[in-house]
């Protein structure tokens, strides 16, 4: 069960569960899902990278043994900048 305003994950599960990502709930908002970017599986459970509508990005990661989802926000690619490149 989830706790009320934790980060949640809502998704597809056909023959097995947490089978696709739908939306994901963060900070207390619906954030539906636009795209899959990446799907993998760690020995934890599966995991997906995904893209929302508002246009950003996340690591999902299922935690089977303790039944829960990791919600992890992925900052924004920006260039290192180098003072020589100007």
């Amino acid at each position: 069960m989830t706790e009320q305003g934790a980060d949640h994950v809502v998704c597809y599960s056909g023959h097995t569960y947490a089978q696709e990502p739908r939306a994901l709930v963060w900070q207390g908002r619906r954030c539906p899902v636009a795209h899959i970017e990446a799907r993998w599986r760690t020995p934890e459970g599966p995991a997906f990278q995904v893209a929302v509508e508002a246009g950003e990005r996340f690591d999902l990661h299922y935690l089977e043994r303790e039944n829960r989802w990791l919600v992890l926000p992925r900052r924004p690619w920006s260039p290192v900048r180098n003072s020589r490149n100007f």
